[in-house]
């Protein structure tokens, strides 16, 4: 994990006069202590000489003098922060290094940038309303399709007949339309996708589709003629092989 510079604020002492005065006598030998004070009263009429060997309250704080020294020169200048050791500042009690001292601040947390993916989804109405969008049709022929395309159920089949629908735009949009008209516009929208769409029943389903495979190319002639001509046979036939195989299933 990298490090990070930042700045800092931290406490200094500074030491008073009568501090490093004190300091001075400390640095006095034993034997000229004594001299060395009596100077001190005759100088300065103000000190008084206190009776007994009481223990010098500075004498454990200030033995250091390298110490003291080392107080005296850091004043707080640029040369000071930079020879700051970060180590003890960034190392927890137990040794490791704290992640929150290391983080980078300026810089939002990973969650905080993280979006949750929205599903969007088209709803089949507007799906074919998208499609109906790309025809060249009147006013009216829109409004008709509209209609259409709301009639249709959510499987995709247009179970509702045509003159029923003749009769919902007269009444419900006043709509004056014809049978014709309305047949019209559902071949239109049995041309979008997805294939089979507005189909009637499952046979017209089918074809739809059969239909859309052979404009793509496809050769299915076979398929549409059989579902055209032959699909009732066709189910039963299914119908009866299932009857069949679930009576022998039964007496096996």
């Amino acid at each position: 994990m990298a490090l990070g510079q930042s700045l800092q604020h931290k406490l200094l002492q500074k030491l008073s006069p009568q501090q490093i005065q004190l300091m001075k006598l400390l640095q006095v030998p034993t034997a000229n202590l004594e001299e060395r004070i009596k100077e001190e009263l005759e100088a300065n009429p103000a000190l008084e000489e206190e009776a007994g060997n009481e223990e010098d309250p500075y004498a454990d704080e200030f033995s250091n003098t390298d110490e003291a020294d080392t107080y005296e020169e850091q004043d707080g200048s640029a040369d000071d922060y930079d020879n700051i050791d970060v180590t003890e500042y960034l190392h927890d009690d137990d040794g490791e290094i704290a992640e929150y001292k290391t983080r980078d601040d300026n810089y939002a947390d990973d969650d905080e940038n993280r979006q949750l993916p929205i599903k969007t989804e088209v709803s089949f109405y507007d799906l074919m309303v998208t499609q109906l969008g790309l025809l060249s049709i009147s006013d009216k022929e829109r409004k008709i399709a509209e209609h259409i395309i709301g009639s249709i159920d959510e499987d995709g089949y247009l179970r509702r007949d045509t003159p029923a629908l003749v009769d919902d735009l007269a009444f419900r949009q006043n709509i004056d339309t014809s049978v014709e008209e309305v047949d019209s516009i559902i071949s239109k929208i049995q041309q979008f996708d997805p294939p089979g769409i507005g189909a009637r029943d499952l046979t017209e389903c089918l074809l739809l589709q059969l239909r859309r495979q052979q404009q793509e190319g496809k050769d299915v002639d076979i398929a549409i003629l059989a579902i055209e001509k032959y699909f009732d046979e066709f189910t039963k036939n299914i119908t009866k092989k299932f009857n069949a195989g679930l009576d022998l299933a039964m007496k096996s």
